[in-house]
């Protein structure tokens, strides 16, 4: 049985219609590789208890890394919750898991496309009230669109 909404929370449904975007491009990437010159930087949470890396990896980036999808990745596999991957660190090949909820960035550089997401599983306004705006946005070589789904969340008073 579904739970009963006492309130529709438009923070959480922007933040999933926006995680779908990266869904969807990933599949086009593992159906048939990158096209053209498209390529995905994507930053993610380490520390978020469903990423999946190696311990030398963690140790390096205890809290956060960001990967390139481009020339030399293996085996993506795009779930429902997750995507995985091979890459190369420092010539040892290695396999990475990425629960969707763990992506804080996304960009496609070629495209000047971006989309930042808030830290964590559920968007908070009071942190993002917190931050500058500046801190918040990230850019990309060029001049990438960061689409932030600040902009669409309540104010606090």
């Amino acid at each position: 049985m579904e739970e009963f909404l006492t309130e529709i929370n438009y923070d959480k449904l922007i933040e999933k219609s926006l995680k779908n975007v990266v869904v969807e491009a990933l599949k086009i990437a593992e159906r048939q590789g990158l096209p053209g010159e498209n390529h995905f930087y994507i930053t993610f949470k380490t520390n978020h208890p469903r990423t999946q890396i190696s311990d030398y990896l963690k140790s390096q980036y205890p809290e956060e890394m960001t990967i390139v999808l481009q020339h030399q990745f293996a085996n993506l596999r795009v779930e429902a919750d997750h995507f995985s991957v091979d890459l190369s660190f420092g010539g040892i090949q290695q396999n990475l898991s990425v629960p969707f909820e763990a992506i804080t960035y996304f960009a496609d550089p070629y495209a000047k496309f971006g989309l930042s997401f808030a830290a964590g599983d559920e968007p908070s306004s009071a942190n993002s009230a917190s931050v500058p705006t500046e801190e918040k946005e990230k850019k990309v070589s060029g001049a990438a669109t960061v689409v932030s789904i600040d902009a669409f969340r309540k104010k606090n008073k």
